[in-house]
């Protein structure tokens, strides 16, 4: 079975062909970086225009590359949410459209859904069950997860989830859009120039028990700590690159506490880390050191698949056709979208490429 995946729920077009026996046979991606950069952040509007004019070219450019026709797909799956209402509904048409001219089935994919499926793509994936670890400019959740669909939410954020902060951090220290790795490049610049940070941040949520997170106090506190500086001088570099590596620790630390007692608790032995902040390096590095107290592994996705991209969405999507469920025909989107309502797939299977 050969599934086309389109993904185009913020502000990144993403698509790729997915074979159930052969595995991903390409896939393109076209970020909107240069779009967006002036206005500090995703202008919605903006970037659902851009995947208008981007996600065909793509498709088609795709095929070619798999020297491959639009009559040899089998299925298609797109991003149906959460997400972006404007983007959303432009991957959902133009999929609807195509299926139906191919008068073939389509489905709609859970974007976290295809972040947590995206380390399945790597040559030794994870096996179930396992803790999920998202992580991503919307969502911070571990999800313990027994197979595809069957998700429990074991903690969440109850406001900015870590991306998202990283981002608004980025913004107070006059960095440019997208801000998360602009700050891990600074905390980087911290360590090898300027011999660390004199600085430590607070770890929200983590002097009690439960596993949900709280990311908005620590962008309190990294603005007072700039502020108290800007009131005395102008920062330096050397400033903006300690109050860096500072957040930076303080986010990753947190995250490690949660993963540990949520591996505690549920005594899961694997790990799977997916969405955009998983690529950062000191975060890899500290939960690899985390994990190997228990007798645990940790598995990522590649660093292109951890931020949006099509493949995820082609191999979730080659999933659950693959398992016999499908959509109708309908511009259904949902920009919010618990991942707890998701159906689950039995048996539970992985397929790795």
């Amino acid at each position: 079975m050969l599934i086309l995946g389109i993904e185009t729920s913020c502000d990144e077009t993403g698509v790729a062909l997915y074979h159930s026996e052969n595995g991903l046979l390409a896939h393109h991606l076209f970020s909107q970086i240069d779009l967006h950069v002036d206005y500090g952040g995703v202008v919605p509007e903006l970037a659902s225009r851009d995947h208008i004019r981007k996600t065909i070219p793509l498709i088609e450019q795709l095929l070619v590359d798999a020297r491959l026709t639009r009559y040899d797909i089998d299925g298609i799956a797109y991003t149906a949410g959460p997400g972006l209402v404007g983007a959303l509904l432009v991957g959902a048409a133009i999929a609807n459209a195509l299926a139906m001219a191919l008068d073939i089935p389509i489905i709609g994919v859970h974007h976290m859904e295809g972040h947590l499926l995206a380390p399945m793509l790597e040559n030794e994936p994870p096996n179930f069950p396992f803790l999920g670890l998202l992580v991503s400019g919307g969502h911070t959740q571990l999800v313990s997860v027994v197979g595809i669909g069957c998700y429990e939410i074991m903690g969440e954020s109850v406001d900015d989830a870590a991306g998202e902060a990283f981002d608004k951090a980025a913004k107070m220290l006059g960095l440019d859009y997208p801000g998360g790795p602009r700050v891990a490049k600074l905390a980087e610049q911290a360590i090898h120039e300027f011999g660390g940070t004199p600085y430590r941040f607070p770890r929200p949520m983590t002097d009690r028990p439960g596993l949900d997170f709280s990311f908005s106090g620590l962008k309190t506190y990294t603005l007072n700590t700039i502020q108290d500086l800007t009131a005395q001088r102008a920062l330096t570099v050397r400033d903006k690159a300690e109050i860096a590596l500072a957040f930076e620790q303080a986010v990753v630390d947190t995250l490690k506490i949660k993963c540990r007692r949520a591996l505690e608790q549920s005594g899961l032995k694997t790990l799977v880390v997916a969405g955009g902040v998983s690529a950062n390096t000191r975060l890899r590095e500290t939960l690899e050191t985390m994990v190997s107290a228990f007798g645990a592994r940790v598995f990522y996705a590649r660093p292109e698949f951890c931020t949006d991209n099509g493949a995820m969405i082609a191999y979730a999507g080659c999933q659950r056709l693959a398992a016999g469920q499908k959509d109708r025909y309908a511009l259904n989107v949902r920009p919010r979208w618990p991942m707890n309502e998701l159906a689950p797939l039995h048996p539970p299977t992985v397929r790795s490429t």
